[in-house]
Formats: structure tokens, sequence, C-alpha cells
């Protein structure tokens, strides 16, 4: 087996381990998955906490029928909301919602708990986590300002 081919089996074995250990969290305490998570977290960065679903769709790398699936979810237990553009109907907003925005702060804190005890010292160093956060957007990844750039 290659070396290209090892290492791209480990971090797809690695991103699952990874998934799961988040969605336990998350979904035991806040009642989300991760990809909810991840999806309420775009809504928060964007200006006035919302997105056209197409434009969120893009962030995430998932289709637009892909983004109005797991937001239905979220839009029934009352953590965002579907807004229409004033100026064209066609056009669909995502926005989080006051109770939205508070509880993705306690999902936040839940989700730095969870990497934080993952990336933990002895075995990850400052610098090991930078590292990786440099290769990890070589190939693509982006972190939690949605842009390639590690966060210093």
């Amino acid at each position: 087996m290659s070396d290209a081919l090892d290492v791209s089996l480990r971090l797809v074995r690695a991103q699952t381990a990874l998934v799961k250990r988040f969605d336990a969290t998350l979904s035991g305490l806040h009642g989300v998955s991760l990809a909810d998570f991840t999806m309420l977290l775009r809504l928060r960065q964007a200006p006035g906490d919302r997105m056209r679903r197409v434009d969120l769709a893009e962030a995430l790398g998932l289709t637009a029928s892909g983004v109005t699936r797991g937001l239905a979810p979220l839009e029934r237990i009352g953590l965002v909301t579907r807004e229409t553009d004033a100026r064209d109907g066609r056009v669909a907003y995502a926005a989080l919602t006051d109770t939205g925005r508070a509880r993705l702060t306690d999902m936040l804190a839940s989700a730095e708990q969870i990497a934080g005890e993952v990336f933990t010292a002895p075995l990850w160093s400052k610098e090991d986590v930078g590292r990786l956060s440099t290769l990890l957007t070589r190939l693509g990844g982006t972190g939690l300002s949605g842009q390639g750039t590690p966060p210093p």
C-alpha cells in the first residue's frame, strides 16, 4: 500500500472518530449533531447572523437540498428561521433566532471542551496542533473563521 493511500485512510478514520465524539457530546447535551453545530456556527459568523441558503451550502460544501434538509429540524426546534428577501421573494435566507444564538454559546463551550480533550498535552503540543492545522488547510480544510488560514 502506498504512503499516500495509508495516510488518506488514517485521515478518514481520524475524522470518523472525531465526528463520533463530537456527535455524542453535542447530541447528549444539546440535542444537535456536529453537522447541525457547524451549520449554526456558519450562520453566527455571517453578517446579521443570516445567510442565503445557497451561500450556506457553498460555505459548508453541501448541496442546496442538503442544506434545506439540515435546516428543517433546526427550524422545527426554533434555532433557525427562514426569511425571504424583501426585494426578491425567490431568495431565501437562513437566520439564527435568539434561542439559536443562546444555545450556540453553550454548544461552543462543549465543542471547546471536546477539542481540548482531544488535543491535550503531553500527546499534543501547541506546535503539533499548529502544524496539523497548516497541513489540513493545505488539503482544503477550513477552521472557525471559515477561511483556509489557520488562526494564530
